[in-house]
């Protein structure tokens, strides 16, 4: 058992890292974004500490995104486009819609972006 909880906090300490990789986010974005402090995103980036499965759902999905933006833009630009207001989301930020489980709907937005229909 103790084997899995291992695997897990290397499992959020990698999507965190891949965060900041693929998005360009900082720890405090994260923070911001799963709404938890600077210092419990750095622990969990050393694989100390593990979040609750509903942040670890937001973190993988915003993980995911990220690395679907990083076709088109640089890091620095997929964190201004995680975290700015968007046209094609009604002028809804993109991060808040992962928070709030509509992921899917970010998704159809890198979508339009990778068929070339975009505003």
């Amino acid at each position: 058992m103790a084997n899995a909880s291992v695997q897990k906090k290397s499992a959020v300490s990698r999507l965190v890292k891949d965060l900041k990789v693929y998005g360009g986010l900082k720890g405090r974005d994260i923070a911001n974004i799963v709404g938890v402090s600077p210092p419990t995103v750095s622990r969990w980036s050393k694989g100390e500490g593990s979040p609750t499965i509903e942040k670890q759902r937001v973190i993988a999905e915003l993980r995911w995104v990220a690395e679907r933006l990083s076709d088109f833009y640089a890091p620095d630009e997929t964190r201004l486009w995680l975290q700015s207001g968007h046209p094609q989301l009604d002028g809804e930020r993109p991060y808040d819609l992962i928070n709030q489980g509509r992921t899917g709907e970010v998704l159809e937005v890198i979508e339009r972006l990778d068929s070339g229909v975009f505003l």
